[in-house]
């Protein structure tokens, strides 16, 4: 079927237009109009949509081309102009085609969107009344869609950035804080209720004071790209998509998490936002989804480039092209083996970094992008190409290393450049200190000393490891330790969705309890996870909200909950106030001492000539873990030598670094455990300096050890020091 344009569109009203150019692509304001261009490889006509005050449309037909690019230029037209695309072309689904120029387009390189994608059934490029029609897509919609289409804006890219750098935190010394815009600021007391839940708001001091006390030095954010906000399954039960994993403008920050945004007002806020940030010496980190879109699959919605070329944009099954690979579980993959795809997410990520400061990227089911045919391959061209660019190569890039599709467990396997969440570390603490799991003790020792199993024989440093315990997709760390099963009912979808594994343990009750030696217990889990997390090699990433004792009653599914059950409460009771404290004071022990941010692998021999190793591993009566002892996958009990005196590498300025030394004592079982001073060390005096089994974790006045032994309790650890010199 074609999607003819003449028939069926309002006639066009008279407007300047000259050829303009095809590069760059998107709407580029010069200061006397604006250039606009758009890559539609397949398409048979493309019409630029202005908006006015009033919104009323004028189209106007882009009868440049040059290399699939449509391109004009219009003198007069300038920031704060708002538009869209209309795309003409077959509407042949099962040959892969769905153009329908009743759909109002959302433009790929848009810099800014006004508003939110609202749900409605114009939205679809097909009926959608029948929905128990199998193969309902291959029908047609004259149905327009402009009162549900948000509008992209023309935006003056001029900012006063008074000399801002990017802090560039070393990697060893980097410690990640990830968190959602609104959910960190949506309820802080001391932040302006109009600035609540904003990039304002995230800049506000209020919420900078927080991260600098805190400890943290990048904080990385969830999707800040425009997203479809209202999905429909969402919409029917009353709830929206909070997280943002379903992106639409990889060029525009979110418009709602601006107090304004509708003229793109949230740029500036954006760029104010990392300039707050950055004066504090603190990162952006931001979580990127270039591995699907928020159209979904056949039966989605037509808002962007399933309209404008969904044969170049997305990956199709190869004999069956009216339907998508999806391997993200979101209904459809970007198609990155097409170079315009490839180029639209290299310019995303480089505008990002140029125009908009930030100084790295997550990438979400990363796995996804290295599909060049359909195995994951380490050396696809997004990561040659990434390795080459001079601006991309130097920021901060992390992969979740993993995605939905057949082999797509990758974690250990991306090249060089890239770190990765850790989800072994994840799971391997999980599991050590959980009750009823159990954990092989190699495997404990590898994942506290940065994985080198995983990222040393490639050439790789401990930094590769981004070790954490809880992140925004499942349980928060309160939740970890007071829940063994998930508790999705508010989700609407009878609890079926999120993880039904967590190697969790509710510490003998479920939920909610006034049960004070179950508090106890909780409390004290809490601190061996966090502790463990800030004494590992690698890089600590924290959960926003944990420090602060946060809870989701049991929810670790929160991507529709945009309310209080995801937004952190500031209002804290006694013991989430002793959380905090004890999190500000690992983050402030950890970052004091380099023996805990090697930039190193242990080398398990002696460097310096301080007579002992780098690294000793002692079981609780002194001796040396065997061989054996390492296969052991019931052990709850391990003592490691930390040596201050042998730290290879030297600081900044090629000086020898020295530190104290220490001996950290793990405890996961429920019995307390003698430790004796192995007899190596014994001739060194120690002081004991942590102890989670009490409520502060910190010892106020370190306590000198008397004897060759000392009791640590159960399901909690120490550690001790010898002070150098």
């Amino acid at each position: 079927m074609a999607s003819d344009c003449a028939a069926i569109l309002p006639a066009f009203m008279t407007h300047t237009i000259w050829p303009g150019h095809p590069h760059p692509l998107g709407a580029t304001w010069d200061g006397k109009g604006t250039n606009f261009a758009i890559f539609a490889e397949n398409a048979t006509a493309v019409y630029l949509c202005l908006f006015d005050d009033e919104d009323a449309e004028t189209q106007i037909q882009l009868s440049e081309l040059s290399n699939y690019v449509w391109h004009g230029y219009l003198p007069q037209i300038g920031p704060g102009q708002r538009y869209a695309y209309r795309v003409a072309g077959p509407y042949e689904p099962e040959e892969g085609q769905r153009f329908n120029v009743h759909k109002l387009l959302l433009d790929p390189y848009a810099q800014a969107i006004a508003g939110d994608v609202q749900h409605g059934a114009a939205i679809f490029g097909y009926p959608v009344d029948n929905a128990t029609k199998a193969d309902r897509d291959l029908d047609f919609s004259a149905l327009d869609d402009s009162e549900l289409i948000p509008r992209c804006v023309v935006v003056d890219p001029t900012f006063e950035w008074e000399g801002d750098r990017h802090p560039e935190t070393p990697w060893h010394r980097t410690i990640i804080y990830e968190a959602h815009v609104k959910g960190l600021t949506q309820q802080h007391p001391d932040i302006p209720p109009a600035l609540r839940g904003t990039y304002a708001g995230l800049g506000h001091p209020a919420a900078i004071t927080h991260l600098k006390t805190l400890g943290v030095t990048a904080i990385e954010l969830l999707p800040v790209h425009h997203f479809v906000a209202y999905p429909g399954h969402l919409v029917s039960v009353g709830l929206r998509n909070y997280w943002g994993y379903d992106s639409l403008g990889y060029f525009a920050p979110y418009s709602g998490y601006s107090p304004q945004g509708s003229h793109g007002e949230q740029v500036r806020e954006f760029k104010e936002m990392v300039k707050a940030l950055h004066q504090e010496g603190i990162e952006v980190i931001l979580d990127v989804v270039y591995n699907h879109t928020g159209e979904g699959n056949e039966f989605g919605p037509t808002v962007a480039f399933r309209g404008i070329d969904n044969q170049a944009y997305y990956r199709l099954v190869e004999d069956l092209p009216q339907y998508y690979m999806d391997f993200t579980g979101c209904g459809n993959s970007l198609n990155v083996c097409h170079p315009q795809v490839l180029k639209l997410i290299m310019d995303s990520l480089r505008y990002w970094v140029e125009e908009m400061h930030v100084d790295g990227f997550r990438f979400d089911l990363a796995s996804a992008l290295a599909r060049e045919l359909y195995e994951v391959n380490s050396l696809a061209a997004f990561f040659d190409i990434i390795h080459q660019d001079p601006v991309l190569s130097t920021t901060k890039l992390i992969a979740e290393p993993w995605d939905l599709g057949e082999g797509g467990y990758q974690v250990g396997n991306f090249p060089l450049l890239w770190s990765e969440w850790n989800g072994k570390y994840r799971d391997t603490m999980r599991d050590f200190w959980c009750k009823e799991s159990h954990c092989r003790l190699g495997e404990f020792a590898f994942r506290l000393t940065g994985s080198s199993d995983l990222y040393e024989s490639n050439g790789k440093r401990p930094h590769s490891s981004i070790n954490f315990i809880t992140c925004h997709d499942g349980f928060t760390l309160r939740d970890l330790v007071s829940y063994n099963e998930k508790h999705n009912e508010a989700n609407g979808e009878d609890n079926r969705d999120g993880e039904s594994y967590n190697r969790s343990w509710n510490c003998g009750a479920e939920g909610e309890t006034d049960d004070p030696v179950v508090l106890e217990i909780r409390a004290r889990q809490q601190r061996n996870l966090i502790a463990t997390l800030l004494l590992s090699q690698g890089v600590p990433m924290l959960l926003g909200g944990d420090e602060l004792g946060r809870s989701q009653q049991g929810n670790n599914n929160t991507y529709c909950q945009d309310n209080g059950l995801a937004w952190l409460d500031w209002n804290l009771a006694p013991e989430q106030k002793d959380c905090l404290s004890f999190v500000q004071q690992m983050m402030a022990f950890r970052q004091a001492h380099p023996v805990f941010w090697r930039r190193d692998w242990f080398q398990g021999r002696e460097i310096h000539g301080s007579g002992v190793d780098d690294i000793g591993w002692f079981n609780p009566d002194g001796s040396e873990v065997s061989d054996a002892d390492w296969q052991e996958a019931e052990a709850k009990t391990i003592g490691v030598f930390l040596n201050g005196e042998e730290i290879p590498e030297p600081d900044s300025q090629g000086q020898r670094i020295v530190d104290d030394s220490f001996m950290v004592l793990f405890n996961a079982q429920a019995e307390s455990q003698t430790f004796v001073i192995p007899e190596s060390l014994s001739d060194r005096p120690w002081q004991l300096i942590l102890d989670t089994k009490t409520a502060a974790g910190f010892v106020e006045l370190a306590v000198e050890v008397v004897g060759e032994s000392l009791v640590v309790g159960g399901r909690s650890l120490m550690v001790l020091t010898h002070l150098h010199g």
